[in-house]
This record gives C-alpha cells, sequence and structure tokens, in this order.
C-alpha cells in the first residue's frame, strides 16, 4: 500500500513529537543549590573513587591551557565549592588551599608549542588525560567537563555539559586549574612584562591585543590564534 508525501510528513511529526528526550539533553539539568555529589555516587558507587576533571585557559592568546583531576574526600568536601568563574579570586585561592589540603589532586599542562601544533581542543584533552592518569590513587570513573572524554585514560568516564555546575569533584578541578593557570600568567609577567599578563592572564583585552602590535608576539603567544594566525 502507497502512501501520500502528506501522509508520511505527518508521521515524521508525530515520532518527532513523541521523542523521548536523551540523556545529552538531561545533562543541562543544573543543580539548584550548586553542584553537588550525586554525579559521583550515581558512577561510583560503592567504590567511590569517582575523579572530576577540567581545563582553563581554552580562549587565550598567550599561556597555556592547565588541567586539573581531583578525587574529593566524600566525608571531607570543602563547602562552596562551585564553577570557579562564579567565585571571587579570593573565594578560589582558599578553595585551592582546602582541596589541596583533603583532596587527591594533579595538574597537566599544553603550552602554545603544543596548542599551535594540534589544536586547543586536542591539547586541552590531552592536559586532562595527563591530570587524571596522573593522580596518586587511580580513579575507578571520571567525570570530564564539556562535550568530550580524552583519549587513553586508565579508567571508564564521561563527559558532562556543564560539569563544573554540577558535580564537586569537576567544580573543585576547575579552581585548582583556574587558580594555577592564574599564578602561571602572573610568573609570566615578570618574564614579558610589556604584555600586562598578571592583568588579563593572556586573553584578548583590547590593553593586550595593543601590546602585540606594539611589541610583536612573545614565546607564550599562541600563534595559531587570530589575530596572530597568518593564513
Amino acid at each position: 500500500m502507497s502512501c501520500s508525501p502528506s501522509d508520511s510528513r505527518s508521521r515524521q511529526s508525530k515520532r518527532r513529537t513523541h521523542k523521548k528526550p536523551s540523556k545529552q539533553e538531561n545533562l543541562f539539568d543544573i543543580p539548584a543549590g550548586g553542584p553537588n555529589y550525586a554525579l559521583e555516587i550515581a558512577d561510583g558507587a560503592p567504590q567511590r573513587l569517582v575523579a572530576g576533571a577540567d581545563e582553563a585557559g581554552r580562549g587565550p592568546l598567550a599561556g597555556p591551557v592547565v588541567a586539573a583531576a581531583v578525587i574529593l574526600d566524600p566525608d571531607n568536601i570543602p563547602d562552596g565549592l562551585d564553577d570557579s568563574k562564579k567565585l571571587t579570586a579570593a573565594k578560589r585561592q582558599k578553595l585551592f588551599e582546602l582541596i589541596l589540603a583533603s583532596a587527591d589532586v594533579a595538574i597537566a599542562s599544553s603550552g602554545a608549542n603544543h596548542i599551535d601544533r594540534s589544536d586547543i581542543r586536542k591539547a586541552s584533552l590531552d592536559a586532562m588525560r595527563r591530570a587524571l592518569n596522573s593522580l596518586t590513587q587511580p580513579p575507578q570513573f571520571a567525570l570530564i567537563d564539556g562535550r568530550d572524554v580524552p583519549a587513553g585514560l586508565a579508567c571508564p568516564a564521561r563527559a558532562v555539559i556543564k560539569g563544573d555546575a554540577r558535580s564537586v569533584s569537576i567544580a573543585a578541578a576547575s579552581i585548582i586549574a583556574k587558580v594555577t593557570r592564574d599564578r602561571m600568567m602572573e610568573r609570566a609577567a615578570n618574564e614579558f612584562p610589556a604584555y600586562g599578563f598578571e592583568r588579563h592572564a593572556g586573553y584578548a583585552t583590547q590593553a593586550h591585543r595593543q601590546a602585540i602590535i606594539d611589541h610583536g608576539a612573545c614565546p607564550l603567544h599562541r600563534m595559531s590564534f587570530r589575530p596572530l594566525r597568518r593564513d
């Protein structure tokens, strides 16, 4: 029995209308009270050795991308963990110290040359892979902020969109990565004072762009990024 094009379109419309929400769509459900330990329990019970991983510095024109991996002690989780971008610098610094004192933490980075040889996505994932594989306690599961899971991990893992707003382990990793990178860029400012890295951490502010025009690029600049890239 044949059917008309209008019948076919009607059936397709009904199938779309009754489609169940995908797991990917559910990833955008953000806990009202901030990140919590629910994902760690869901993916880690009963062993509970679940690591969170995040990075800082994908967007700047200069400096490394820094990744951190954190296994929190479920009985000693610092209060106030959240996406590092939502915290004041003073709060990040305080939580940075609390996380280091209470959790298993590993940090890795990919510098400008690494980023330029591959691309920022690959360099970020590679840094997260190295951080996760460097933890003192090998995790039995990992929660990765974003859409991608790094290749070469020693444990199963899943990507969590907006993970730093959903998982305290990822939030902790975001704080470690952000504070570490900011400190690296402050030290870089001592070596390359003309660029003001201590103020903008390598991001494309107007002052940073003008410094590049005035002084050219330094070894920390990502030459594959616009406006530095020469096509």
